[in-house]
């Protein structure tokens, strides 16, 4: 096909699609040093990225051969155009990225506020967390919009991670539930020959196991506690959305009994809303301070089997109440046997920030704290319910710079 026929400026090399390519990169102003025009396609690309990257403040897309501006203001209308636009030259992981730009950068929350904007945009993890923050300040006239962006995100993430976090903990639960009467193909060799060492026979250079340890098989009784604790914190918000559907899919096993807590400088309890992920987004309430201490207080009243009991707090640690008072908290509960996870983070955004210190005085306790991508945390939980060393990612670990 010709270029004529599409519209836009063919490279006829390799060089000149490298000159294109930075064209779109440096914006055409002048001291891009490019040389190259666009027209078509290219430059209705260039638009879309001069009205949100652009360093004017003028209106309308940048023509071919001159200096960028940006053109989103404040206009709802404008904005739609352009989300339409983002979706058409770009695939959906750059839009959704372009998209979180454009609210940090041109300011525009508010205008999700309205429906029809809502109806226009890429949802994602991020997108949800920002609708989080507007939600009390949302009419209601958006609220139903609003909820159905949310729980089409959170049927994705079940789709993508529910199954996995099912077998993963079922595989822990029939490991964790050990019987000592095992059938043949059941025993824990391991543990078996461990516990029987003082039963060797040197002449025979064999062990006589007088008891067997096995693997048990999960029942339908509830075998294990799992609390999560959750900064509500503004920072914090793909892990509160991460937390809240990994949450909905542990209260759906019958062998785990599930509780959720959010907190700020408040605790909320949402567990009676578990059985619903949307329902727990909608309970929770972004930003604020952060009072640690008086949450794990709380998860604490609430544990009746501590050594059945996994703690999950996530959180990036900066404690707005009583640092000392926290730290006692976590060491008095597992020492009582409750196995205890922090999390600065659960999300794929990377290394997060968070307080050293604390993390360093939690790694001395013995409960390292390391940020955790969501494909990872099945892998997490069964190692705290079979109480085995945590699965730590090696590369730039803040568990193992605490320690």
């Amino acid at each position: 096909m010709s270029t004529e026929a599409t519209g836009q400026a063919g490279p006829t090399d390799a060089s000149d699609e490298r000159m294109r390519r930075w064209r779109l990169v440096l914006g055409g102003e002048e001291a891009d040093g490019t040389g190259c025009a666009l027209a078509g396609r290219d430059a209705a690309m260039d638009g879309a990225l001069s009205a949100l990257y652009g360093n004017g403040k003028g209106g309308g897309a940048a023509r071919a051969g001159k200096a960028r501006s940006a053109g989103l203001g404040a206009s709802a209308p404008s904005v739609a155009r352009w989300l339409g636009d983002i979706r058409t030259y770009f695939p959906s992981s750059v839009v959704q990225v372009m998209q979180r730009d454009a609210i940090d950068r041109l300011g525009l929350s508010t205008l999700l506020l309205e429906p029809e904007m809502l109806e226009a945009v890429e949802a994602d993890v991020h997108l949800v967390g920002t609708l989080l923050s507007l939600n009390k300040a949302m009419p209601e006239t958006t609220k139903e919009t609003a909820r159905a962006v949310v729980r089409k995100v959170v049927e994705d993430l079940e789709k993508r991670l529910a199954t996995r976090t099912r077998a993963t903990l079922t595989g822990a639960l029939d490991r964790s539930a050990r019987i000592n009467r095992p059938r043949h193909h059941d025993i824990d060799w391991n543990r078996t020959i461990s516990a029987n060492l003082k039963h060797y026979l040197p002449e025979y250079r064999t062990i006589v196991p007088e008891r067997l340890i096995g693997y048990g098989r999960a029942s339908q009784s509830v075998k294990k506690e799992v609390v999560l604790c959750i900064d509500q914190s503004g920072s914090m918000a793909a892990s509160v959305v991460y937390a809240s559907v990994f949450g909905a899919v542990l209260a759906s096993m019958r062998s785990i009994d599930t509780r959720l807590v959010v907190f700020d400088t408040a605790v909320v309890d949402l567990t009676d809303q578990l059985d619903d992920p949307v329902d727990v987004l909608f309970g929770t309430q972004l930003g604020g301070g952060t009072d640690i201490n008086r949450a794990l207080a709380y998860c604490q009243s609430q544990i009746t089997r501590p050594a059945d009991t996994v703690v999950v707090l996530i959180s990036d640690l900066y404690e707005g109440g009583i640092r000392n008072e926290m730290l006692k908290r976590v060491a008095a509960m597992k020492a009582s046997g409750v196995q205890f996870v922090t999390l600065l983070a659960l999300s794929d955004e990377g290394a997060p920030a968070y307080d050293r210190e604390h993390a360093a005085a939690l790694a001395a306790l013995g409960a390292p704290a390391f940020a955790c991508t969501p494909d990872l945390f099945p892998e997490v939980m069964a190692a705290a319910i079979e109480k085995r060393p945590l699965p730590i990612p090696d590369t730039g670990s803040p568990a193992r710079q605490g320690q």
